[in-house]
């Protein structure tokens, strides 16, 4: 994969008025000749859950409703891309359920039944297919990326529908798979680091940052974007993965599977911010290595996830934790480890499991053209998965 690639985190939502009243006109020819032929099909299909377990309870259907526009902000996108989190594998096993139904529906607390059939998957790149009447930033035809909030149906599907406040425009330099595989941990890491940790570009210089379990998804993302704004990273990995973390910036790695791993970190001198992608014992040893009495911060997403994230802010805004670097043009490097066959969701899932990831498990919903896969270097280690 060409690794060095230069892009806006999230697009400017702004507009100025000349440009609103431009992209007015285009929207309106636009919506007239893109969507009616989808408009046509009035099933999808889509990888669904009809109760909570393991991954037996998947169900490939091709008879899934297409969800419709019932709002003026809503945008309507077919997918072609997503990929998987740590999320989606608690969700899929009830993890959050009665606050995400509260969280769709207040009235329904005395309700016991699940919202099923129940998609999951939180990332998206696609294409705009249609707009509610009061969207202003995007017309069909657009590409465009996002984080699908836990409470609304996934992304495992030909087509979700979000509001244009839940989306950008993807960068052109990325592929649809590249750009999966960002923003869902684009958003984690900077409510994390931002929100909780207080950190910025202004005042990260020189800082001294942990990240534990740096070598998944938020980690590559998160070791990036601290070392882009001149802080000292330190991250702990497997022996494996110290060449990935160390080409993503890192300048120390620990491997966390030798004895002496907390004793090697105990030596260094202390952190200034710790994010902790591992959880269990580490709670136990990692604040101690944070500097005494300098507001140093311990930040995990570990325990318990989706309370933590919500009250970092990544459930109720995801797109405007990136938001802050939208003027900004960071270098960041999508980091996909597997890329799987939309036919193969639940092999995906099986692979999260296995843990010790090298950056996001994508899945393709929607093929992409020859030419944008010949460009992106790729070696098959399984017959369902490519190894990026």
């Amino acid at each position: 994969m060409a690794y060095t690639r230069l892009f806006h985190l999230f697009s400017i939502r702004a507009t100025r008025s000349t440009q609103k009243r431009a992209a007015g006109c285009a929207r309106c020819f636009r919506k007239h000749v893109s969507t009616s032929a989808w408009r046509s099909q009035s099933r999808m299909s889509a990888w669904v859950i009809d109760q909570f377990g393991t991954n037996e309870v998947f169900r490939y259907s091709e008879d899934i409703p297409v969800p419709t526009i019932t709002m003026s902000s809503q945008v309507m996108i077919q997918v072609h891309a997503t990929s998987l989190n740590p999320l989606d594998v608690s969700m899929r096993g009830g993890y959050g359920a009665k606050m995400l139904k509260l969280r769709r529906d207040p009235f329904s607390i005395m309700d016991d039944h699940g919202d099923f059939p129940l998609i999951l998957g939180r990332d998206v790149s696609g294409v705009v297919v249609e707009c509610g009447s009061e969207v202003e930033h995007f017309v069909p035809g657009d590409e465009v990326w996002g984080a699908v909030p836990p409470w609304k149906q996934g992304s495992l599907a030909e087509f979700v529908s979000l509001t244009e406040f839940e989306l950008s425009h993807k960068p052109k330099c990325l592929s649809h798979v590249e750009a999966a595989s960002i923003p869902y941990v684009a958003g984690t890491a900077l409510s994390a680091l931002v929100n909780a940790g207080g950190l910025c570009r202004e005042s990260s210089s020189n800082k001294r940052i942990l990240i534990i379990g740096g070598s998944g998804g938020v980690g590559t993302f998160a070791i990036q974007l601290v070392k882009a704004w001149g802080a000292h990273v330190t991250v702990t990995c497997s022996h494996n993965a110290e060449g990935l973390v160390r080409g993503l910036g890192a300048d120390e790695v620990v491997d966390y599977a030798v004895e002496d791993a907390v004793q090697q970190l105990e030596i260094m001198e202390r952190f200034d911010v710790i994010l902790d992608n591992v959880g269990g014992d580490t709670e136990e040893w990692a604040v101690g290595l944070l500097k005494p009495w300098s507001g140093a911060k311990y930040v995990t997403l570990i325990t318990p996830l989706l309370f933590k994230t919500d009250s970092l802010g990544v459930l109720d805004g995801l797109v405007y934790a990136g938001a802050a670097l939208s003027t900004k043009v960071i270098q960041i490097l999508p980091v996909v480890e597997a890329r799987f066959p939309f036919s193969q969701v639940p092999q995906a899932f099986q692979k999260l499991e296995l843990g010790h990831a090298r950056g996001k498990t994508v899945i393709s919903v929607t093929e992409e053209p020859e030419n944008e896969e010949q460009n992106m270097d790729h070696n098959p280690t399984q017959e369902t998965a490519t190894q990026y």
